[in-house]
């Protein structure tokens, strides 16, 4: 009787989807809002969502396990444990190193992070909220990634990790980044939050550092509202990140289970009474960053469409890179041999010297309705938040900014996300194209008719 029950309501969740997303005579027409990424979805989403409400479990349980495992097998690697965010991932990533578990390898307060300063904020903050220093060096304009001949500058003594984003889904010179880390015993953690999917020699970033981390922000490849994930094929880092993800606890139990080790009540923990109840034993001092099954949920439905969002990005980022390549005055960004980057936005940088600011560029797309973002902070050392730090106390920079300034300055990013169709693009395109006119140069032939680049026509 339950069993008819629900598959009625999962029925009549189906049905309620097709109805109010009925998209029939919706085509695009200029002046229609394009933002710059957003939610794709479909029935299964909804269908997962009520399934895991009816249940009620509420925090993680068995779509929290599929998903998990699921991701794992994905990116080939062994461990996967799913957060609350991307930002949770990182503390956690960052937080995990500095376990006393590690020995002399742990990282210490006043001990030194490479990193860089064109970043979203949270891959640096949890470097400064412990007390460790980050060591900032430039970017290369090219590919808006590290500058790796800096690497070198930015070591000393007190260097124990380089942490670090694969830029808008740009996969950084793992190569050399892991050489270097390898060879002074450093830990890697790869901010993989902007990148899932990309790849470098056919290995999946986020694979290649000691721990990567995801987002699953409503922008990114896939979505589970708010969401993210740490990853690693390490087990003892792995046991550290658990620990620290639910509450600090030294116990191991899935949620709603006890006593999985079966000795729950005879261990000896520090100080504690023989036999203190092992489920209250504390290792490390942690959070609750767990997310819940109704988000694992949303999620495993999306994993299902990851390859074919992550080949629509590639075939968005190419049908605007080829749209707007003889604009005189633009770079945008380039990957380096043996990737293949699942783009996450597509950048503009600006020369110094071209008739138009990024400011100007950035108005006349958000006046025809295309939403734009400049590349995160920029520079971080130069926000409000860095005010009160001391240089060469609190943080050091290893080498001038001079590219991450040129970034701050001149750059901006539209979508290729998998939620633009082919009109979109050119729209997006076209009114690119406008700014040389505005700035009164002549623009390279392009018609808002176009309908067809070096990619054929996608399904949103």
């Amino acid at each position: 009787m339950y069993s008819d029950l629900k598959k009625e309501i999962l029925d009549k969740v189906s049905e309620y989807f097709s109805l109010v997303n009925d998209t029939s005579g919706k085509d695009f027409t200029p002046g229609d809002r394009i933002p710059y990424a957003g939610r794709v979805f479909d029935e299964k989403e909804l269908v997962n969502l009520v399934d895991s409400s009816l249940e009620f479990w509420l925090t993680n349980g068995r779509y929290t396990q599929e998903f998990e495992e699921t991701l794992a097998r994905f990116l080939g690697i062994k461990h996967c444990l799913m957060v609350n965010s991307g930002s949770s991932a990182n503390l956690l990533a960052f937080m995990a190193l500095t376990s006393p578990l590690l020995g002399e390898r742990s990282i210490r307060r006043g001990d030194e992070v490479i990193t860089v300063a064109c970043a979203f904020p949270t891959t640096v903050a949890p470097i400064i909220q412990y007390g460790a220093v980050p060591v900032f060096v430039d970017i290369e304009l090219e590919t808006a990634n590290i500058d790796c001949t800096q690497l070198e500058t930015a070591f000393t003594g007190k260097t124990k990790a380089v942490m670090l984003a694969h830029t808008l889904g740009n996969p950084f010179d793992v190569k050399k980044i892991t050489d270097f880390c390898e060879s002074r015993n450093l830990w890697l953690i790869e901010d993989n939050c902007d990148s899932l999917g990309s790849t470098l020699d056919g290995q999946l970033t986020g694979t290649f550092g000691d721990i990567g981390t995801s987002s699953f922000y409503p922008p990114h490849h896939i979505t589970t509202g708010e969401g993210g994930a740490t990853y690693t094929n390490n087990p003892s880092l792995h046991k550290i990140m658990l620990s620290m993800r639910d509450w600090g606890r030294d116990c191991w139990c899935a949620s709603g289970h006890d006593n999985s080790c079966g000795k729950r009540f005879k261990g000896q923990h520090g100080s504690l009474p023989q036999g203190y109840d092992h489920k209250y034993v504390y290792s490390h001092f942690g959070y609750n960053l767990k997310a819940t099954d109704l988000q694992a949920a949303i999620g495993c439905a999306q994993l299902e469409k990851l390859q074919n969002f992550i080949a629509t990005r590639r075939r968005n980022f190419a049908f605007l890179h080829n749209a707007i390549k003889d604009i005189p005055f633009i770079r945008t960004q380039s990957p380096l041999q043996n990737t293949d980057p699942a783009w996450f936005g597509f950048l503009i940088t600006l020369d110094e010297n071209a008739p138009v600011s990024r400011n100007q560029l950035a108005e006349h797309l958000e006046k025809s309705n295309i939403q734009t973002r400049n590349l995160f902070a920029g520079n971080i050392t130069r926000h409000p938040c860095f005010e009160h730090l001391v240089l060469g106390t609190d943080y050091r920079i290893a080498a001038p900014l001079i590219n991450t300034d040129i970034i701050m300055n001149q750059s901006l990013w539209v979508g290729v996300y998998p939620g633009l169709d082919i009109n979109r693009l050119n729209h997006i395109a076209a009114t690119i194209h406008e700014s040389c006119v505005l700035a009164g140069r002549p623009a390279p032939a392009i018609t808002r008719r176009q309908t067809t680049g070096d990619r054929g026509q996608q399904s949103a």
